[in-house]
């Protein structure tokens, strides 16, 4: 049988977008630099967009410096204008739009007491009313194009309440796996799928946690371990992949076992 360490691992970019442009959501750091980077190996233009504008040139700059296959642009998903800003400045440049990956989340662990109406609502608009505003402002450049991929990144706390999450955190991503299923039957039959991945514990979100923590949580995991970012890259790429045309409303459970349907 063979090891872990001998089993061979696919290089970034075994899906091809040649020809293909991109925008990725929360892409500064972490698992929408990773989802950024497999598309760009994969030949897509890619823009590059964070909350914090210098994480997105960071990443940007990392793809290419020269700017000409990956650009970055400051976008809070919380606000509208910076979509439509977002928008319009790739069309301009690239002159086309054929792949959104909705990333961008916010993860509070705040115990349930503690929780104040506004932090409620704030984490409600970074996780769910942005996948709203993203294919409300996008969804149209795709359809009059007869061709997209929207892949939502949403959350196995979505599914299952979650190992470690806070409830608002919880219920947000529950509201993204349904926009994912509302608007892939909004958009069916125009060339536009629409799917989501789950990832359970992922390798980014140790940093969050205790020793204590994530020993509980690998102890959890059928697999042993939590997920790498190139395993959620890779499955981004499949459904924004012209091979993944076939997948439409669907959410793709990443949890190592933890959760199976």
């Amino acid at each position: 049988m063979p090891q872990l360490d001998d089993i061979r691992i696919p290089e970034a970019g075994s899906f091809r977008f040649d020809g293909r442009v991109a925008i990725v959501t929360g892409a500064g750091k972490n698992v929408g630099a990773a989802i950024a980077r497999e598309l760009h190996a994969g030949g897509a233009r890619v823009a590059v967009t964070d909350a914090n504008a210098d994480w997105a040139r960071e990443t940007a700059r990392a793809l290419d410096p020269s700017g000409a296959t990956a650009l970055a642009f400051e976008l809070d998903v919380r606000e509208v204008a910076h979509f439509e800003a977002a928008r319009d400045a790739i069309l301009a440049e690239w002159g086309a739009l054929d792949i959104v990956v909705n990333n961008a989340g916010w993860a509070k662990r705040t115990p349930v007491e503690e929780i104040t109406p506004e932090e409620f609502d704030a984490v409600m608009q970074v996780n769910m009313r942005s996948v709203f505003l993203s294919c409300q402002c996008f969804a149209p450049v795709l359809t009059g194009r007869g061709y997209g991929r929207i892949v939502n990144v949403t959350s196995l706390a979505g599914q299952n309440g979650g190992t470690v999450a806070a409830p608002h955190y919880a219920a947000s991503k529950a509201g993204a796996n349904m926009l994912t299923k509302y608007f892939a039957r909004y958009l069916a039959g125009t060339g536009v799928t629409v799917n989501g991945v789950c990832p359970g514990p992922i390798d980014s979100a140790k940093t969050r946690l205790s020793a204590e923590q994530v020993a509980a949580v690998e102890a959890q995991v059928p697999i042993g371990r939590f997920m790498r970012l190139d395993e959620i890259a890779a499955a981004v790429a499949l459904l924004a992949s012209d091979r993944g045309g076939f997948f439409m409303g669907a959410t793709l459970d990443m949890n190592g076992g933890l959760y199976m349907r």
